[in-house]
């Protein structure tokens, strides 16, 4: 017999799986220290615009971040406190467990790429 999802459950599976992505999780580490415009992000995580623009736009659409329009830039930031708290917690998880989840066979990474230790 299978077991469905409690529907009160999809809205949860959407918050992690907006949270799945590196470059999200990126993005929102640097907006806790403060807003930034595409540029900054850009410049500071590396990538292209038209990357960063994807994944803000995601991260809004989940209502996670918003922005606010000064003359011809925008300045993104989180919109939520919480989200904080629950990226402080899951650091807390992977500390406690060793991050033996890097080494999940369906969600980890493949070990022959992770980096070694003391990298």
């Amino acid at each position: 017999m299978a077991i469905s999802c409690a529907p009160g459950l999809a809205p949860a599976a959407a918050l992690f799986r907006s949270l799945g992505d590196p470059t999200r999780l990126a993005i929102l580490r640097r907006l806790a220290s403060g807003e930034a415009r595409v540029v900054d992000l850009t410049g500071e995580l590396g990538m292209a615009q038209s990357t960063v623009s994807k994944h803000l736009a995601c991260l809004r659409d989940c209502g996670l971040i918003d922005y606010r329009v000064a003359g011809r830039q925008s300045f993104y930031a989180l919109t939520r406190p919480e989200l904080l708290d629950l990226l402080r917690s899951a650091e807390q998880v992977l500390a406690a467990t060793g991050e033996a989840v890097a080494l999940c066979p369906t969600y980890g990474t493949p070990a022959d790429i992770l980096p070694a230790a003391g990298t």
